[in-house]
């Protein structure tokens, strides 16, 4: 039975922000195949410091960078 996913919308938050992709990784301190990674959604393990360094250069809250979809046959 699959629960549902996790969206991250971190490429829509960095373009909206109008920074260079090159610029916020530098800022939130990640390696490029890392922001590659998050920003095609396809990470296995979020970690808490990257969500809370993402966060704080973008100035968003958690809520805007994570949705949850659940799936169509979750309870």
């Amino acid at each position: 039975m699959e629960h549902g996913t996790i969206r991250i919308h971190l490429e829509e938050l960095i373009q909206r922000s109008g920074m260079s992709k090159n610029k916020f990784l530098h800022r939130a301190d990640m390696e490029r195949t890392q922001l590659n990674r998050y920003c095609s959604n396809d990470v296995a393990r979020v970690d808490l410091d990257v969500l809370a360094r993402i966060c704080g250069v973008l100035k968003c809250t958690v809520g805007e960078l994570l949705e949850f979809i659940p799936s169509d046959d979750a309870g």
